[in-house]
């Protein structure tokens, strides 16, 4: 399980995050979701160890780039790697890195590994980052923002590619979008987030039997 204790984060004197206490389970797709500006990239990022809290811990016990899996929103491949190449990188930087699922889902998301990272576009960067972040067998999956910008059949291939790859006996998936209908039904939970506050953390079956996510998230915002 990972457990979220009190945590805050300040940049300058500007609070970002304040207090968030949360804990999610193995076995679970979970949404954190919320406004633009609502703290959840800097979550993500303090749950990867990008970002250190300015108060409050997170129970891990090893390091957490063996426990967490993390995809940022931004472009971070060194663009001269064909994609061959940074599957290769992967591989020698992660002892927990599966160079058989990750060929596998190349195959399913239709890439060419001779192709170079510079030269894709942004969808095909986007099965990319997925890719390699599911390929490693990291308890915690971590994605930011992975469907933004894409065209539909895109983000429906990359749904069903998440579907796919994850196991959810021993792995749980973070997944923070503004694409929510795209993702209501993968969900099993979601935590929501407003103005750097944990305002909810709700079984999705729970919400649906009286409203849509949707729904419910403009309720209680």
């Amino acid at each position: 399980m990972l457990n979220v204790q009190h945590i805050s984060k300040r940049k300058m004197f500007r609070p970002i995050l304040t207090d968030c206490t949360f804990s999610i389970e193995i076995g679970k797709i979970v949404g954190i979701i919320g406004e633009n500006g609502s703290g959840k990239t800097t979550l993500l990022k303090i749950l990867a160890g990008v970002l250190y809290p300015s108060k409050g811990h997170i129970n891990l016990k090893q390091d957490r780039s063996f426990n967490i899996s993390y995809s940022s929103d931004h472009d971070y491949f060194y663009n001269y790697f064909t994609i061959e190449q940074l599957i290769d990188f992967y591989q020698s930087q992660f002892d927990d890195f599966v160079q058989e699922r990750a060929e596998a889902m190349l195959d399913f998301f239709d890439l060419d590994r001779k192709m170079k990272i510079k030269y894709l576009s942004k969808g095909q960067m986007a099965r990319v980052k997925i890719t390699v972040t599911l390929a490693r067998n990291a308890p915690f999956l971590v994605l930011d923002e992975p469907l933004a910008g894409l065209d539909p059949l895109v983000k429906e291939r990359i749904t069903k590619g998440i579907i796919q790859f994850i196991d959810l006996e021993r792995q749980s998936l973070i997944i923070t979008t503004h694409e929510l209908l795209e993702v209501e039904n993968l969900l099993d939970e979601v935590i929501v987030l407003k103005n750097g506050q944990v305002i909810a953390q709700e079984q999705v079956e729970a919400i649906r039997e009286q409203a849509s996510i949707h729904e419910w998230l403009k309720e209680i915002y």
